[in-house]
């Protein structure tokens, strides 16, 4: 007989509802019972296996047992499980306990799901990657194949009607589930600007202490880091009998199970991240203090990257953590962050669709069949989904119309994200180790980037030591060497060795670095991002490495592991990707044309040789390409030729528009044959755009050009002065006497010719655009003027009846 549970009202209702429509979404608080009473009440209803997906191995091992328990029985008969590594199921198994990755490998291989009767997604509201997909493949399957197959999505704080309508409007079935009452007390005032958190949590924990008389206390960190720190600032400051016990997921599980067993006398301090927010019983737990922090997966699009961000947690989770201190008794929740702060909370978790690596996912749907249609709470981001594919089909996991190839499908079937499962089909069993390594936390933290430190101290630990100062975090060598061994058993024979770096490239095509020229550790990735390291160590000179690990920096990404490879190695891996090109480019930097033949990887130029015999085509669209650049530079006789143009298009004539906009917008067609060979800004400053902007006009525009403004005036000498067009009128000057017996103005495209009229010194005496006004008015006073100062010039009274002249009378007439 089990003592009752919160959750068994609620179960003759959704008993009910599977009955009716075959769908529910059950709503229960935290410690209503959900996880173990649920599937055993759903045995009696339910042809064929029961199948549970738990978001966490901890949660599912917990769970199976406390079922099992419950029917007196050992893990592995009526209820079993099944996570990565380990499972413990027989032919008799009804409840399988199964973790992320076994669900979507279940309905990837066998999508009619034979045998199994019901799926139950537990703790859906935190929205995992693999619980949106398997709910959206499970729908699907259930639409085409499965009419009878029974879906039960559990939550504690999740908003159940948009999961009811994902569902086809199934029903909603609510525990009210039993707590305690919960005292929260929060922080008089927010913390000061830089406060570190950790020493402000074990003061808090401290006063906690001391303020409460029984039961344990349950503090949350973001992670194993502020766990170890926290652990540290307490130690010899706790009364006495008070124990510590680290809680987070990397432990191995006797570790966690030791950390959720009762004290067996004093009180208990568990240290926890949010592992400890769900699924887990911690029965002696009265005080939760609740650091604030939750640490997530963020994944950006524009670099490729994941990186754990850590931030302030959400009003639901803040929820969660503060319901720990209310299952078995009345309790208080400590708070370290102001009443005020809290308006300013998100109020869910984001789904880690929405903000995570989607390479797992994007192979998964390529698997499925494309993915088209299914029905997910959060679509994928499209962004995230774009750069995952282009990653897989970079690894031969897709096509070039993103369809799953042979490779993809062998990748799909490894338990492993599909960087690190390519990694293993090539290089076999050797890369166990390294692809171990690089999917746990750094076992070195605080020493160099050079991976292959890593991989010696997982050969040889104490050997390492003796010739290292750097210490080994040997929990997690532990779990990387057994995680090896396992991932020897999946993996073939290599057909030949490979260095470290060697098959890190096969995992990370897109991060082998290429050294920038220059003083500094910089590299440019074969993405095309940058990445740089501190200087001094010891691959600091490298002019080849693979980035394996780095902090996500969308600008230059800090290396936080990394390993050399070999030019030789680099070409044996990629040589059919290596591209030979020949580019003839105008270089801002250096002012000229500059041809090179380049072998070029992605964004990485491995080798760069002068072009001397580039064609005369290539370098003339390079220099055209500076010529955009610096803009065009106009001679006199260019300058005064457009204007003739503009103002003869501007009277009406057919004609091109040569402002400097529209002539380097058109200018492969008139500018590129003059360029062929000139290769530098001054080569181009000095080309004459004469000739280029006159052939650029037809022989019938030239003539238009030519009648409507003419290059020169012709006076009634004959002689040609030039007509400048550059001002707001067109305008020309010559001697006064030059006019003598023109009686019409001289026009320009219809405009009166600006006349400058010069003395015989050649200095100006009169500006005038109306030459026969002029004669008739101010002419006398120049006449008179002009007598006395050049006498022997002819000066007559009616200059209209005059012949022209440019002479002087001769001395003595």
């Amino acid at each position: 007989m089990t003592d009752p549970l919160p959750i068994d009202e609620a179960l003759p209702g959704l008993v009910a509802a599977l009955r009716g429509r075959g769908m529910a979404v059950l709503q229960a608080p935290p410690g209503a019972g959900k996880t173990t009473r649920v599937p055993l009440a759903l045995l009696p209803e339910i042809a064929g296996r029961i199948v549970m997906l738990e978001p966490r191995r901890l949660a599912a091992r917990a769970a199976a047992e406390r079922m099992a328990e419950t029917l007196g029985q050992t893990v592995g008969q009526t209820v079993g499980y099944r996570i990565r590594g380990e499972a413990k199921v027989s032919r008799t198994t009804r409840i399988e306990v199964v973790t992320e990755g076994i669900l979507t490998r279940m309905l990837q291989s066998d999508p009619s799901l034979e045998g199994v009767g019901a799926l139950i997604f537990d703790e859906f509201h935190e929205r995992s990657l693999h619980a949106d997909l398997g709910l959206a493949l499970a729908l699907e399957v259930r639409d085409a194949l499965r009419e009878d197959l029974r879906l039960v999505v559990m939550s504690a704080t999740l908003d159940a009607a948009p999961v009811a309508a994902l569902m086809g409007d199934a029903p909603v079935v609510t525990s009210a589930g039993r707590a305690f009452p919960v005292e929260t007390r929060w922080l008089p005032r927010p913390l000061p600007a830089g406060a570190r958190l950790e020493p402000a949590l074990a003061e808090l924990i401290l006063q906690a202490l001391d303020e409460t008389a029984a039961g344990g206390l349950l503090a949350f960190l973001p992670g194993e880091g502020e766990i170890r720190r926290v652990e540290g600032l307490l130690n010899g400051r706790l009364p006495a009998g008070t124990e510590v016990r680290p809680l987070f997921g990397a432990m191995d599980f006797a570790a966690q199970r030791a950390a959720v067993a009762p004290a067996l006398s004093g009180r208990k301090i568990v240290l926890a991240t949010s592992i400890a927010e769900t699924s887990l019983t911690l029965p002696d737990i009265r005080v939760v203090v609740d650091g604030g922090r939750a640490r997530r997966a963020r994944f950006a699009p524009s670099s490729g990257m994941s990186r754990l961000v850590t931030e302030r947690v959400t009003r639901a989770e803040a929820e969660q953590r503060r319901g720990r201190a209310g299952r078995v008794a009345e309790g208080v929740c400590y708070r370290l962050w102001a009443k005020a702060e809290e308006g300013a909370l998100a109020a869910y978790p984001p789904p880690e669709i929405a903000a995570a690596d989607l390479t797992g996912l994007a192979l998964e749907l390529a698997l499925w069949g494309g993915g088209e249609g299914l029905a997910f709470l959060t679509p994928p981001p499209a962004p995230a989904l774009t750069e995952a594919r282009a990653l897989l089909r970079d690894l031969g996991a897709l096509d070039a119309a993103n369809r799953i190839t042979e490779h993809g499908r062998r990748l799909a079937l490894m338990p492993l994200h599909p960087r690190l499962a390519h990694m293993l089909a090539l290089a076999g069993r050797q890369a166990a180790p390294l692809a171990a390594l690089m999917q746990e936390r750094d076992p070195l933290r605080g020493a160099p980037p050079d991976l292959t430190l890593r991989l010696d101290a997982l050969r040889d630990s104490k050997r390492f030591e003796s010739d290292h100062p750097f210490p080994i975090h040997r929990p997690t060598v532990e779990r990387v060497r057994e995680e090896s061994r396992r991932l020897v058993r999946l993996a073939n024979d290599a057909t030949e060795p490979m260095s470290a770096g060697a098959m890190a490239a096969l995992a990370y095509p897109d991060r082998i670095g290429l050294r920038r020229k220059g003083d500094q550790p910089r590299w440019v990735l074969s993405g095309g991002k940058g990445a740089a390291m501190e200087p001094g160590q010891p691959l600091s000179d490298m002019r080849l490495i693979v980035a394996t690990d780095l902090d996500g920096d969308t600008r230059e990404a800090r290396i936080r592991q990394a390993v050399a490879l070999t030019e030789p190695e680099l070409r044996s891996l990629f040589g059919d990707r290596i591209e030979s090109r020949s580019l003839c480019e105008w270089s801002r930097r250096d002012g000229r044309v500059l041809a090179r033949r380049q072998e070029v990887l992605g964004a990485m130029v491995l080798s760069d040789q002068p072009w001397p015999d580039a064609a005369e085509e290539d370098v003339a669209r390079a220099a055209l390409e500076g010529m955009r650049q610096i803009g065009l530079t106009w001679s006199e006789p260019a300058r005064r030729l457009r204007a003739r143009i503009e103002l003869a298009r501007a009277d009406g004539a057919d004609l091109p528009d040569c402002r400097d906009e529209a002539l380097l917008a058109r200018a492969e067609a008139w500018l590129l044959p003059w360029l062929g060979k000139r290769r530098s800004e001054a080569d181009l400053r000095a080309l004459d755009l004469t000739e280029p902007l006159r052939q650029s006009l037809s022989w019938e525009q030239m003539q238009e050009v030519d009648r409507l403004c003419p290059s020169h005036f012709e006076t009634p000498l004959g002689r040609r002065v030039p007509i400048d067009y550059d001002g707001e009128a067109p305008s020309i000057e010559l001697k006064l006497q030059e006019l003598f017996g023109v009686t019409r103005h001289p026009t320009v495209a219809h405009r009166p010719l600006r006349i400058t009229m010069l003395s015989p010194g050649g200095k100006p005496v009169q500006v005038t655009m109306d030459l026969p006004g002029f004669w008739g008015s101010s002419y006398a006073d120049v006449r008179k003027d002009m007598r006395g100062r050049y006498p022997r010039h002819p000066w007559p009274e009616d200059p209209t009846e005059a012949e022209p002249t440019l002479r002087a009378k001769p001395r003595g007439t």
